[in-house]
């Protein structure tokens, strides 16, 4: 049964990830520009909006540069902006890369079928893997801000919700309106990491460690027309919760799963979704706002991953710099290589010892 409210729109929920902030390992040049053969696409993919704006011109390299997020602490606190390039780099000097937020968001149809895609085998982390519809960051720098109080603006998450409407254009082509802020629909934040060993093996270059930010939203009918940008989804289908669960239990159908989906709905996914009218509606009873914490499979841990790590490596300590603030401070996006990986003449330099005690890592705190 579809709620009346879906014949003019959808209901949301989104999923913040966790993003880390400092670092000083540097991953080589051939994990920048990875250069796997591209994927054959899905008959059905049509290239993205030409209005689009955002990442206009930029691949996905350059995107790894431009793009700053939010690194936040263990309770989800900002404490300052990252590249996501240096969020994602991973090493020994690095295990964790560096807390930041993350969303997630799941879309379903009129039917309740769930909305999956591939990520394009351009992404530089977690190529190729199947996952939810869209899976990104909130910003610094944008405007509107997306960068939320996370006492205050719980559980409608303005900010997110606004970098989750982006990315749905940017990476699916939906046209404004068609999921708008309200359809989404807060549920959880789950504070995961996960190494990209499948892609990189044993030592990877890149990883995710996120506090990602789950929004589920429901469309009437067919859901929303999509125009997947190629270099962002590869294939995209909708799927029964009793097809998904076959999916995954197929070892054998050559489909690769993004950590973070099989973690969310390990750890409440597919019973949002059995109940997914309630799940989406207002006063959902499946929005909390505690922040659950899970370690990454077996399969996702790299061989620099020790288990003297804990839930605050990579998790840069608040109480030595104070928050960045929202507002002014933080609009401008960085226009040159120079602002973007040292913020100029604006940023000093401090120092902080992360959760390993032996590493000494150099933090960019704005003045």
């Amino acid at each position: 049964m579809v709620s009346p409210s879906l014949l003019s729109g959808c209901a949301v929920v989104t999923a913040a990830a966790l993003v880390v902030y400092v670092r000083s390992f540097a991953p080589p040049a051939s994990a920048r520009s990875p250069g796997r053969p591209q994927t054959p696409l899905s008959p059905s993919l049509a290239a993205p909006p030409a209005a689009a704006t955002y990442g206009a011109g930029l691949d996905q390299d350059d995107l790894m540069s431009h793009d700053l997020c939010i690194a936040v602490d263990g309770s989800d606190g900002v404490v300052g902006r990252v590249s996501k390039r240096e969020a994602h780099a991973w090493g020994p000097d690095a295990p964790r890369g560096v807390l930041h937020r993350a969303f997630s968001v799941f879309l379903f149809d009129g039917a309740g079928r769930m909305l999956l895609t591939r990520r394009s085998a351009d992404k530089i982390t977690f190529p190729g893997v199947w996952t939810n519809a869209c899976c990104s960051h909130p910003l610094h720098g944008r405007s509107p801000s997306e960068v939320d109080d996370p006492v205050s603006d719980y559980p409608e998450f303005p900010g997110t919700k606004a970098g989750a409407v982006r990315k749905l254009a940017h990476e699916l082509g939906i046209r404004e309106g068609e999921v708008p802020p309200a359809a989404l629909r807060f549920l959880r934040r789950f504070h995961y990491w996960a190494a990209d060993t499948v892609t990189y093996g044993s030592s990877p270059p890149w990883g995710e460690h996120e506090v990602d930010y789950i929004f589920f939203a429901q469309c009437a009918g067919a859901g929303p027309e999509l125009a997947p940008d190629p270099a962002e989804v590869a294939e995209w289908r909708y799927v029964t919760r009793d097809e998904l669960r076959g999916l995954l239990a197929d070892d054998g159908n050559g489909m690769l799963w993004s950590p973070w989906f099989r973690g969310i709905l390990e750890r409440g996914g597919f019973a949002w979704w059995e109940d997914l009218e309630a799940a989406v509606g207002e006063g959902s009873p499946y929005c909390a706002d505690a922040i659950h914490y899970f370690d990454a499979p077996p399969e996702h841990r790299a061989e620099y991953n020790l288990l003297t790590h804990d839930r605050q490596t990579g998790v840069w300590v608040a109480q030595r710099a104070p928050p960045v603030p929202q507002g002014a401070a933080v609009t401008a996006q960085p226009t040159s290589p120079e602002e973007r990986h040292g913020h100029g003449r604006r940023a000093r330099k401090i120092f902080a010892r992360a959760a390993t005690p032996t590493i000494l890592r150099s933090l960019l705190v704005l003045q």
